[in-house]
């Protein structure tokens, strides 16, 4: 990655070891895993792709269709309930309740209120809901209506989040948004009027087109709506994006805004929002102090917790084994029809890789408590990556401080470019995906 100017390429770390190190050959390591006796005091997490969308952003980098009528909606839905079926006859799986699921896309807002109705009544029956104390379902505002949003409630959606990205209209059309700024509001006021305990909003930085007066007025207008959590990414372009492609195949230059740009547009977000009484949960996440609001998914996640995934393409984390299901749409319907799991690679973890993951990950909320890594890996971390942080601390991007390593703001800021270099060496410089 430049320090400077937005290439294409994989900034984000969502994961360790990289996904190119994930292999099919691997694949019989997840499914001993899913052998073993099973674990029932251990929570257990579900995300469920929906991969549709009313059109594909530019920006866009995840398994997503556009082209899909009815009834291929319907048998995808089906395979889904047929894959946590196929789950739930597991031994690892006996006694397992949830703790979490989160619907993640694509647009899982795109479905019908009958099609949502139908998934979650045919889940529960192979898989408890009962017990879970945190549901997430990601909404496009284009997608909404009232009665959809009062169906989410019913089903048990207690985290709402919004992809809004953006409320100025010429930034949301120049990179493919389907929404417009008048759905968002719309859709909002519906979102608080059926009273979800948690309303999250998401903001991209950097889009193609954002300027400072423009992202200062998207800043204020985020404020005016108080959302419970509002989550900022700084844009990046993966190898699979329109965007990126065009610059590859016409040799255009990176219309995106350069990194320090997007740092400091993040900043000015954060700083505003804490102003305001929100508080920093993570590099991208801020969150009211007038109510709780808890983020049980990327705490279970990043604290080493077990979640399958279920649909296309979907990732997994089981008893310390990645793994990853079917790229192809057909190809992942076929083998669930075929009552086969439907895994396309996997990667067993090595007690250091699993230490590595949940320290570079944990990195992201901006502490790290030294007694939590003792107690679990019998390891001092500032120790074992010394030279690494002792670098960290002389750029002042991170510190120790009374048992714990607190990141500081700048080193939030750029949380994601130097997290490889807690990576085992010989994965430093492999491709990422």
């Amino acid at each position: 990655m430049s320090e400077n100017t937005t290439e294409v390429g994989n900034y984000f770390v969502s994961n360790y070891p990289p996904f190119s190190q994930w292999k099919p050959e691997f694949v019989p390591d997840a499914l001993e895993e899913l052998n073993q006796a099973p674990r029932a005091g251990d929570p257990l997490g579900l995300y469920l792709h929906i991969p549709f969308c009313r059109k594909r952003c530019k920006f866009c980098y995840f398994k997503v269709y556009t082209d899909k009528n009815a009834s291929e909606i319907e048998r995808y839905l089906s395979a889904l309930t047929k894959e946590n079926e196929l789950y739930s006859r597991t031994r690892a799986f006996q006694g397992r309740r949830l703790r979490f699921a989160y619907f993640g896309g694509g647009t899982p807002s795109y479905i019908s209120e009958r099609q949502l109705d139908q998934l979650v009544e045919g889940l529960n029956r192979h898989v408890s809901w009962e017990d879970a104390e945190e549901v997430t379902f990601e909404c496009e505002p284009g997608t909404l209506k009232k009665s959809k949003l009062e169906t989410l409630k019913a089903i048990g959606v207690t985290r709402l989040s919004l992809g809004i990205e953006h409320f100025d209209d010429a930034i949301l059309e120049a990179n493919g948004r389907a929404h417009l700024s008048a759905e968002v509001y719309r859709a909002y006021e519906w979102a608080r009027e059926v009273d979800f305990p948690q309303i999250n909003i998401d903001l991209i930085a950097g889009m193609m087109g954002e300027s400072e007066e423009r992202w200062r007025d998207t800043v204020r207008k985020a404020i005016e709506l108080e959302p419970d959590s509002i989550t900022i990414y700084q844009m990046e372009l993966p190898y699979n994006t329109v965007i990126s492609q065009d610059m590859i195949k016409l040799g255009l230059t990176s219309p995106i805004a350069d990194w320090p740009t997007k740092r400091r547009w993040v900043d000015y977000a954060f700083e505003q929002f804490q102003e305001r009484g929100y508080r920093v949960a993570s590099a991208y996440t801020l969150a009211t102090t007038r109510k709780p609001c808890r983020f049980i998914y990327t705490d279970a996640l990043w604290h080493g917790g077990d979640m399958i995934g279920l649909g296309v393409s979907s990732f997994s984390h089981f008893g310390g084994v990645h793994f990853q299901n079917a790229h192809d749409v057909e190809d992942y319907i076929g083998l669930i029809e075929n009552d086969r799991l439907p895994l396309f690679r996997a990667l067993r973890l090595t007690a250091k890789q699993r230490l590595i993951r949940e320290m570079i990950l944990q990195l992201k909320t901006g502490r790290l408590d030294l007694e939590y890594f003792r107690g679990k890996f019998g390891i001092d971390v500032w120790e074992e990556f010394k030279p690494e942080y002792e670098r960290l601390d002389a750029e002042e991007l991170l510190h120790r401080h009374n048992g714990s390593i607190e990141v500081t703001r700048e080193g939030l800021l750029r949380v994601d470019g130097f997290l490889s270099e807690f990576f085992e060496p010989e994965l430093r410089s492999v491709r990422y995906v």
